[in-house]
């Protein structure tokens, strides 16, 4: 008798109080956002830990940043949005920020520290 293999756990994924500040800002703006990152957030409840490291956060932690397409715009990843989460274990992500390139440049190291120092403090 041959069993299947067990599936590997899910990954629990949580919002930061600055990502759900950031996501409802966008929402307003870009009606697909939601949609848009969807996929993303597929891959992370499976374990796959897409996007670039973000080295110089702390060695505490293990932050990345992944391109996302912005479906109301037609300029491809580069002007679309950019999700900031980290991995706290392989069962548990953090959802730090989100933002559009087109309307932010980039994302401080600073505000990356800030938004991890305010989420551990109310935990």
């Amino acid at each position: 008798m041959q069993t299947e293999p067990p599936e590997p756990p899910a990954v629990e994924i949580y919002f930061s109080p600055e990502f759900k500040k950031k996501l409802g800002a966008l929402a307003k703006k870009y009606r697909n956002v939601r949609s848009d990152i969807h996929t993303v957030l597929s891959q992370l409840q499976v374990g796959e830990f897409v996007g670039d490291r973000i080295s110089g956060v702390g060695e505490d932690y293990v932050v990345f940043k992944v391109r996302i397409k912005n479906s109301n715009i037609p300029k491809g990843k580069s002007a679309g949005y950019r999700l900031i989460y980290q991995v706290e274990s392989s069962t548990s992500v953090l959802l730090l920020s989100i933002y559009s390139k087109s309307d932010q440049q980039d994302i401080a190291l600073s505000d990356i520290r800030s938004i991890l120092a305010e989420f551990y403090r109310d935990d």
